[in-house]
């Protein structure tokens, strides 16, 4: 090690921040290592922030510690963890210890531990991960509860190997391994609910701890100081109760109204090889809602997802030059409310046609698509999530209402739109809907 490496560990670990940068409810986790952690809660409470940003660069600066970021899709790492990071990294203006890398997402601490990102799309990249120095200490899962119970136990196992001990308070200290889960609770019927917390931790509770694991609830009052009064105004003002129960206060959902029931996770993305030609719909969003692009086919009372698009502040050149590689040359039905932005992607290429619309269309294009088995492929995970959380409303009674709820439901939309030349048969769309309902 030349002198300037040797100079350049020292100044590492005598850096210094100023404590208050933490937020007070989670500073004490920064000496917690209790191998199982969940911290979750609803939205706005700096979770995120905390567990994927700011603890993971103050680890990595004291030494010992390899960090494994993973997210159920690769690529929303870059823009939620990998950009998270980064993001503490200059607010402390420690740039000049750390080797940032875009392209393959890694980032290298001038003491040679790494932080590292994969999805679980990407099966092999997961099992053959390593650093290149020590073991993997951390693997922080993003949004987990987007992934399977299986995937989980997998990735336990890429917890292995010998430690090093480290300085910690000029004391020589084992570094001790951690499995870190972040989420939202949106289904009490999810596994991590019941693996993690029936019979241990109820919505009343805000922290839990055993020997092996640590379980702390948050939410946005837990970071006024971070937050400007309109986020908070936001959520106090949620009229949804689910909605408010799960992002606002932070306790888990309980999704008793879900509208699609008849629909699964699968890897089918072999079986796109089947099929010629495709129902591709299109929402049109810009900067609050995402554009949303849906890819399926119908065959056999089966309705197969293939692909998604689901990005917001795009303009319609933008949406064009990312629609065209994933359709081709393929028609693509578009909401008919914008007759303008189908004008403009005709323009660059696009075959965009507006969609068949009309009074009641909305639940007769519901009521269609619950005639088939909905297969999703594992690689659309914003699908899996608007079909998760797509819900009818309730009136003050709470009876269930005859009306979506205008949540979650883009790619609801775009994949009506994309079948909705299949939906319209005779007559108009309410009287058809009714008679589908047996309603005279």
């Amino acid at each position: 090690m030349n002198l300037l490496s040797m100079l350049l560990l020292i100044m590492i670990i005598n850096f210094k921040v100023d404590p208050l940068i933490f937020n007070d409810v989670y500073r004490p986790l920064l000496s917690d290592y209790t191998r199982n952690q969940i911290i979750f809660g609803g939205s706005s409470s700096g979770k995120s922030y905390f567990a994927v940003g700011q603890r993971p660069v103050w680890d990595i600066l004291q030494g010992g510690r390899n960090f494994l970021f993973v997210r159920n899709v690769a690529r929303y790492n870059r823009i939620s963890t990998f950009n998270e990071i980064t993001k503490t990294i200059n607010s402390w203006n420690a740039n000049e210890f750390f080797n940032i890398h875009k392209s393959d997402l890694t980032i290298t601490c001038a003491n040679g531990y790494q932080m590292l990102f994969v999805g679980l799309d990407d099966v092999h990249r997961v099992k053959s991960v390593t650093p290149q120095k020590g073991v993997i200490t951390d693997i922080i899962v993003e949004e987990a509860t987007e992934t399977s119970y299986d995937d989980i136990k997998e990735l336990r196992k890429r917890l292995r190997g010998l430690t090093p001990e480290i300085l910690i308070d000029g004391k020589p200290t084992k570094i001790k391994k951690r499995f870190v889960l972040l989420f939202n609770p949106i289904n009490r019927t999810h596994w991590i609910f019941k693996e993690y917390f029936a019979g241990k931790f109820d919505d009343n509770n805000t922290f839990y701890k055993n020997d092996d694991l640590m379980i702390l609830k948050t939410t946005y009052k837990d970071n006024l100081r971070f937050l400007e009064q309109e986020d908070v105004d936001a959520l106090e003002d949620e009229k949804d109760i689910y909605y408010y129960n799960v992002y606002t206060i932070g306790n888990w959902g309980v999704l008793g109204d879900l509208i699609y029931k008849n629909w699964r996770v699968e890897d089918i993305a072999e079986l796109k090889n089947d099929f010629d030609v495709f129902d591709n719909g299109l929402d049109f969003g810009f900067t609050n809602d995402p554009t949303a692009l849906s890819r399926s086919v119908s065959k056999k009372k089966i309705l197969y997802i293939f692909d998604e698009l689901y990005e917001r502040g795009l303009t319609n050149d933008q949406i064009a030059s990312k629609v065209k590689p994933i359709i081709g040359d393929e028609i693509v039905r578009c909401d008919s409310a914008e007759p303008k932005s189908i004008i403009e992607l005709k323009d660059y290429g696009i075959r965009a046609i507006k969609a068949m619309k009309g009074p009641g269309s909305i639940n007769y294009g519901i009521q269609y698509l619950k005639q088939f088995e909905i297969l999703v492929d594992k690689n659309c995970q914003n699908f899996i999530n608007e079909f998760s959380m797509y819900m009818w409303a309730k009136n003050k009674d709470g009876e269930i209402l005859n009306i979506p709820i205008k949540k979650n439901d883009h790619l609801m939309d775009a994949l009506r739109y994309g079948n909705s030349h299949r939906i319209k048969t005779k007559g108009d769309y309410t009287s058809t809907f009714n008679a589908l309902r047996g309603i005279r």
